[in-house]
């Protein structure tokens, strides 16, 4: 268990900085009200599996943090080369047992664990909801369990939130999934892919379901075939050349399962680098399957924006969006 502050974040970081792979919002300014306690820093952090992930991976790897250049000058870090999943929890003040589970983006390449993770979490606290941050493991990277290891991490997680629910005042009947981007695609498989035997279990957290109650995905990374997949989420996740089966089995519109949670997608129609048809197509897969979903759609935005630029703008209502959908599911 870890016990963070600023100074012992900012030594974690290395003093490198990578060019941000999505588009500001149209009229992109200053944050304001929707980033909040900027300054206030995780209350635990976890590890998700109590020894190495299942398999290990063949590579050499060397998990650290990289420091990210934003025009706002807001501190923003993405996890490269993941060996340790984890879950960051932020708790609420005044917690009512409802719980999110935030899966940061980063094209299956990093995780963009503060734009699209810890800003997020701080929001959504307070509307009284305790909040867990999934930094997962990349695909590409060696793993036994191949394009199938960020979801060995992602329904885990769901397990061990479920493990911890008496202790950390959680309701497990209550717990909503909220992707971004490739976050999306791993929200979006898990909300599909629950129940699949990923990983042979290894304790008896294994045995708790992995299903999330609600599902919102956020300008989600959705498909896997051209011209509307986002191609370096593809690549990373099932490489250059993968296999009919591949498009099939990792293209969330193909199959979804009628027995996954409600879903709420959003997406914006200039979205330049996950095109909308990602979430359009998804829509209407959800749909013919039976599963309950809202479809937002903006006219602008771009990709990528969380909640950073987007006061002012219609985008803007976002996150009262999806609290007022989740709470008419009782969440």
């Amino acid at each position: 268990m870890t016990h963070f502050n600023r100074r012992t974040m900012l030594a974690a970081s290395l003093a490198l900085t990578a060019t941000a792979c999505s588009s500001l919002p149209f009229n992109a300014k200053a944050p304001q009200q929707l980033l909040v306690d900027l300054d206030r820093q995780p209350d635990e952090e976890f590890s998700i599996w109590p020894s190495t992930p299942p398999g290990g991976t063949t590579q050499a790897l060397n998990e650290h943090y990289v420091e990210r250049d934003n025009p706002f000058g807001l501190y923003d870090r993405a996890a490269h080369e993941v060996t340790d999943p984890t879950l960051t929890l932020f708790r609420a003040p005044n917690p009512d047992g409802s719980a999110i589970i935030i899966i940061p983006g980063g094209g299956y390449k990093w995780v963009v664990v503060e734009k699209e993770g810890f800003e997020g979490a701080r929001y959504f606290n307070k509307f009284r909801t305790h909040v867990y941050v999934l930094k997962y493991r990349l695909p590409h990277q060696g793993w036994a369990g191949g394009s199938d290891a960020p979801l060995q991490d992602a329904q885990r997680a769901m397990r061990v939130i479920r493990s911890r629910a008496n202790s950390d005042g959680v309701d497990p009947t209550r717990l909503l999934v909220m992707g971004f981007s490739a976050g999306g695609h791993l929200a979006g498989s898990l909300c599909q892919r629950f129940d699949a035997p990923v990983y042979e279990p290894i304790d008896a957290i294994d045995q708790l379901s992995a299903r999330p109650d609600l599902g919102v995905l956020v300008y989600p990374v959705a498909l896997m075939s051209r011209p509307h997949a986002h191609e370096g989420s593809r690549i990373h996740l099932i490489g250059e050349n993968p296999s009919p089966e591949a498009y099939a089995k990792y293209d969330l519109s193909t199959a979804p399962s009628p027995d996954g949670p409600p879903l709420f997608l959003l997406h914006t129609l200039d979205d330049k680098a996950v095109p909308v048809e990602n979430t359009l197509k998804l829509a209407s897969a959800a749909r013919r399957a039976g599963v309950s979903t809202a479809l937002h759609i903006f006219n602008e935005g771009g990709h990528g924006f969380g909640l950073r630029g987007i006061e002012g703008t219609p985008v803007a209502k976002w996150p009262q969006l999806v609290l007022d959908w989740a709470r008419a599911r009782g969440f």
